[in-house]
């Protein structure tokens, strides 16, 4: 049996990198055109076709959004893109436009084609249309309930994607104009200003914000595999890599736990403190179990706290001396419980004994982000790249992380 797919965002090339390795099997990425994360740092022919070749080498997959709803005006050199962006080796495109979508099963049928969110596709009949257009895989918007998802799939046997973490749309799974209105962004064609989460208020009043909780439906893998979903999309190309790399790893976990038949309460319990710790925006099931209501999103007194549990990336492993080299991100000390993970799920809980600087001097704090700093410590799994330093406790704060 085919196990269902784990879906990622990646900005760039090395977040790519990161969620493959970190266990998702497809990435989707934006190219410098045509889609609708403008803000991103997205990917030049030259990466595109260096990202597909790294994920095609780990038999894993790489779409690119070209989902933008397309003016006259952006039509111009976007088949010439197509054949690019195909050369490079992508094996789908996410698009929105009927006319990419015919275009593209027309002269490129060996690369598939799947239909983005933002058509905001929510009924099996709309599902049935674009199954006798050629559609290959249709994602869902993010406002169906588990049984509207599960009727779609039942009826019309089409490969479904559904989205399961992240940020969510205040509008219609991103048909807004608030963007456009407010600051002359089209959130359509890649622009969004999110204004959806600007505060407004006047005066001694409370602010009012129209702002969504994220998404996480962590709990219901099971029942997502159980109706028939193919695929499993984390939203999220802007996220910093120590997210994408606990998202990614803590979603890949749990898929793999409950097909060995592994997931049981305890470690759920382990997987959920995982994704809320890594956060930094309260989360519910949105639509999934229920119509979303207020509880789903933030009126009044939000606050987005910036996550400070990532402490370095990893650089080496010295097994001899026993010395771990890594780059800083957040200040910590001797004396704090840490913890190294791995993309191969390895992980490891210390206390900091010993601490050098780059020169290595013994320091007693890490306080300079970015520099490299050695750590003390007897490790007996393999340090592979891009592993990562998190906090658990603060020496001086006996409050678990």
């Amino acid at each position: 049996m085919d196990r269902i797919e784990l879906l990622s965002p990646a900005g760039d090339l090395e977040r790519l990198k990161v969620t493959l390795l970190y266990g998702a099997d497809a990435v989707y990425i934006g190219g410098e055109k045509y889609g609708l994360r403008a803000n991103a740092t997205n990917f030049s022919l030259d990466e595109i076709r260096e990202g597909c070749s790294f994920a095609h080498k780990l038999n894993k997959k790489v779409y690119l959004t070209l989902n933008i709803v397309f003016h006259n005006e952006d039509t111009v050199g976007v088949l010439d893109y197509i054949k690019d962006v195909v050369d490079c080796g992508i094996d789908a495109f996410i698009v929105s436009d009927p006319f990419i979508i015919s275009y593209i099963k027309e002269n490129y049928p060996n690369v598939e084609v799947h239909l983005s969110t933002q058509n905001s596709t929510t009924n099996y009949k709309c599902v049935e249309y674009f199954k006798d257009e050629g559609i290959d895989r249709v994602v869902l918007a993010r406002e169906l309930s588990k049984d509207e998802i599960k009727e779609i799939i039942d009826k019309t046997h089409v490969d479904i994607e559904v989205f399961i973490h992240g940020a969510m749309c205040t509008c219609v799974s991103g048909r807004c104009a608030l963007s456009n209105y407010v600051t002359g962004r089209d959130a359509n064609r890649g622009g969004c200003a999110q204004v959806c989460r600007f505060s407004f208020g006047n005066g001694d009043k409370k602010d009012f914000t129209m702002a969504t909780k994220d998404n996480n439906l962590a709990e219901y893998i099971g029942d997502l595999i159980a109706i028939g979903v193919k695929s499993l999309k984390v939203e999220g190309r802007m996220r910093s890599l120590y997210y994408l790399a606990t998202v990614i790893g803590t979603y890949r976990e749990i898929i793999d736990a409950y097909y060995d038949k592994k997931l049981n309460k305890d470690l759920m319990e382990v997987f959920k403190e995982r994704l809320d710790r890594v956060a930094n925006r309260e989360t519910s099931t949105q639509f999934f179990l229920k119509k979303a209501d207020y509880t789903d999103q933030y009126y009044t007194g939000r606050s987005e706290v910036s996550n400070q549990d990532y402490l370095g990336q990893v650089i080496s492993y010295d097994k001899k001396n026993k010395l771990l080299k890594f780059y800083e991100r957040n200040y910590f000390e001797v004396g704090d419980l840490v913890e190294i993970f791995t993309p191969n799920n390895d992980r490891c809980t210390f206390i900091v004994d010993e601490l050098y600087d780059e020169d290595m001097n013994k320091v007693d704090v890490a306080r300079h982000p970015d520099n490299i700093y050695y750590l003390k410590v007897d490790l007996d799994f393999i340090i592979l790249e891009y592993s990562m330093l998190k906090i658990i406790e603060r020496k001086d704060k006996k409050e678990n992380i």
